[in-house]
């Protein structure tokens, strides 16, 4: 589409070789304010939770990997007891709270140079995203090849010392970023936060065969985006809440700072009826609610639903209250900003849609899986504290039921009540002919 007036295709040139002029100085601007932000939430978090007494300067490279695990790097777990012993080690898990601010800062620096723009070609969108996707690559691979260090585990001075010393075990375990993995998953990463930045943000500029999607997908990913970082807000609220009036005030931001999505997006899934299944055993240093870690810590795999978290406190039933009043809001933020000529039940199917998506992702990223084991001559653990077990993990099917029930209900009444509200494209009202016929 090009433009009508020669005005206009002026400004769309000039537009075109400003991006094209400062395309490579804003690239490395948006990519390296990212990785900044990311650094500097882990390197806190990180700290908070003690990590910074980590021997033998481990810190920073526990930051890089860090850092490697919240765009969907690999870090990968190895270890050795000597001769006649084995440390098996391994973690999955994504400090959201780490991908959350990296996901914003970048995609703000994407969507800047295409701001007051109404329409943008292919061509021009496709060559500023890659260089930030460049750049990005040469910022993956400068995190992923420092994240890589090896720690000595201590058996201490009791029984399991002694045994320790009699074989001549000398626990150790290390991790490494898998380099091939983090740079393929790390551009996903990329792709999908520009994607999404091109979805969610009203300002930005589509190509033209591209604009027909607008009423469809625009406003139900703004509304799921919006929905998402209220979330976030109501639960820093809550955690400086509780930092401020119950103490362990480092364990809260270390939460906080590394994995406050983590849990309140959880906490929206059960609201909403999900089903997780999970277990803790062993001394992890994972930040976790206390409700949370009593409801895991048990022989078996555990049930974390509505009904097993309300027995251990009866609060939790606030949760589909809170749902409720977030996912209204939600729809009607989308009704709202979509056209007037648009059916209640079109909203109602957007909207399910839109959170079938979004709790789909939510039960992809969220899931936990953490262990350390040592074991000599390979019979078992030798406990003593060396040995535990974290899992997390959603039944996905019936999530997305109980996300496609709340999001044709809400929907459905977020469509409904803004009617009274439409502002543009109301219906009934016919063009008149200043409308229709173009001025002189």
């Amino acid at each position: 589409m090009r433009p009508e007036t020669p005005s206009d295709q002026a400004r769309a040139l000039r537009g075109e070789r400003t991006a094209a002029h400062h395309g490579w100085g804003q690239a490395i601007v948006a990519v390296l304010a990212g990785t900044v932000v990311m650094t500097v939430v882990a390197a806190l978090g990180l700290w908070a939770a003690g990590a910074a007494d980590l021997p033998d300067g481990a810190f920073a490279r526990v930051v890089a990997a860090t850092v490697v695990t919240a765009v969907g790097g690999t870090v990968e777990f190895a270890g050795g007891a000597g001769v006649v012993a084995d440390t098996e080690a391994g973690l999955t898990v994504t400090p959201l709270s780490v991908t959350l601010a990296g996901t914003l800062v970048v995609a703000a620096g994407f969507l800047r140079p295409l701001r007051h723009r109404a329409v943008t070609g292919s061509r021009e969108l496709a060559g500023w995203a890659a260089r930030i996707a460049v750049v990005w690559l040469v910022v993956l691979l400068a995190l992923a090849l420092p994240a890589r260090h090896t720690f000595r585990i201590s058996l201490g001075d009791d029984t399991v010392g002694d045994i320790g010393d009699l074989f001549g075990v000398t626990p150790e375990v290390g991790f490494a970023a898998n380099v091939p993995q983090t740079l393929g998953f790390g551009m996903l990463w990329l792709l999908g936060v520009l994607v999404l930045a091109l979805l969610v943000s009203p300002g930005a500029p589509l190509p033209a065969r591209l604009l027909r999607f607008q009423e469809s997908v625009r406003r139900a990913a703004f509304a799921m985006v919006a929905l998402l970082l209220a979330y976030v807000a109501l639960g820093a609220v809550v955690g400086l809440v509780v930092a401020a009036t119950r103490g362990h005030a480092a364990d809260t931001f270390a939460a906080i700072l590394l994995g406050l999505p983590n849990l309140v997006w959880l906490a929206f899934t059960i609201g909403l009826g999900a089903t997780w299944h999970g277990r803790v055993d062993g001394p992890f240093g994972l930040p976790m609610p206390p409700l949370l870690e009593e409801v895991l810590r048990t022989p078996d795999v555990s049930t974390v639903d509505l009904g097993t978290l309300a027995a251990h406190d009866g609060r939790v039933w606030w949760l589909p209250v809170v749902d409720a009043v977030l996912l209204l809001a939600a729809a009607f933020l989308m009704a709202a900003r979509s056209p007037a000529r648009m059916r209640s039940r079109q909203h109602a199917v957007h909207m399910a849609v839109a959170l079938v998506l979004t709790v789909l992702m939510i039960c992809l990223v969220g899931r936990v899986s953490a262990h350390l084991g040592l074991s000599v001559l390979g019979i078992g653990d030798l406990g003593g504290g060396l040995g535990g077990e974290l899992l997390l993990r959603p039944d996905v099917w019936s999530a997305l039921g109980w996300a496609a029930l709340w999001g044709l209900v809400t929907g459905f009444v977020g469509g409904l009540s803004a009617r009274r509200v439409h502002r543009r494209g109301q219906a009934g009202v016919a063009p008149g002919p200043s409308d229709s016929t173009p001025s002189a």
